[in-house]
């Protein structure tokens, strides 16, 4: 499948407006099952030719495909497909290698978004951007734009990592907030104030360590891993988030409590 996968990112360097392919997800980082998803991210460049695509697409795929383009699955997660190749997934995710540049450039300044995106329950974090470079594959690269880029993003920028870390307020001002819901048994509200105090947890802990975390998608476990994480991390977040009453909340505190204890040691 691989040999399959390399000569799809030479085909699709060939449709006016892609400028490279990546390999992304479980596939780049070695955490791949065998029926994990294969997941390409297209790079392209101002008008990006979608027939050319679509017509790849359902060539590749033996069948007609419907192809997403820039936009049509948010602003952020952008667009693409989602083909079966002989009963394989792969996904082919666009990415605008225009915003992914100026997305990168103010990570180096300690500027980040966090913006509403189908698909990302706690908002999709700007520097995902940059962490997929850093994380992926270079497939194919016409211009060596994306490989050059890659090699700037190995080096997590110090503003970035401070910014992140320092975003950990927003995890306690969380559980003030369901605090106040979990006396009247307003479940909703408290599992979302705790699952975004968690998820901002997980953010600022993989900064902590310099370590790109690009989506929600087993950010718990992979923090827990992290050195210097408080014993029972995840473990206490599950808790809670299987509690989300009174206790279930004061659990919550004490983790974000315990983390931002760890944080402002790795600043001092």
């Amino acid at each position: 499948m691989r040999r399959r996968i390399d000569a799809m990112a030479e085909r699709l360097v060939a449709v006016p407006g892609i400028h490279a392919v990546a390999l992304g997800g479980s596939r780049a980082r070695g955490t791949h099952r065998p029926d994990s998803d294969w997941d390409l991210g297209l790079y392209y460049r101002g008008a990006l030719d979608l027939a050319a695509l679509s017509a790849l697409a359902q060539e590749v795929q033996g069948s007609p495909v419907e192809v997403a383009g820039p936009g049509g699955w948010g602003p952020w997660v952008n667009g693409g497909a989602w083909l079966r190749v002989d009963g394989t997934p792969v996904d082919w995710i666009l990415r605008d290698l225009d915003r992914v540049e100026a997305v990168w450039s103010d990570c180096r300044q300690g500027r980040y978004e966090v913006g509403v995106q189908p698909g990302h329950p706690l908002g999709f974090w700007s520097p995902a951007y940059p962490g997929e470079v850093a994380l992926g594959h270079v497939l194919a690269d016409t211009r060596d734009e994306l490989t050059g880029l890659r090699a700037e993003t190995l080096d997590y920028p110090e503003p970035l990592r401070k910014a992140l870390a320092d975003a950990a307020w927003e995890a306690d001002f969380s559980v003030v907030s369901a605090r106040k819901s979990a006396p009247s048994g307003d479940r909703l509200h408290v599992s979302l104030c705790l699952s975004r105090a968690f998820g901002i947890l997980a953010q600022s802990l993989h900064a902590h360590h310099r370590t790109w975390c690009l989506n929600e998608k087993g950010a718990l476990a992979a923090a827990a891993a992290l050195p210097d994480t408080p014993a029972g991390f995840a473990e206490r977040a599950g808790e809670a988030l299987r509690g989300l009453d009174a206790a279930a909340v004061e659990t919550a505190g004490e983790v974000v409590n315990d983390v931002r204890a760890v944080l402002t040691g790795m600043s001092a």
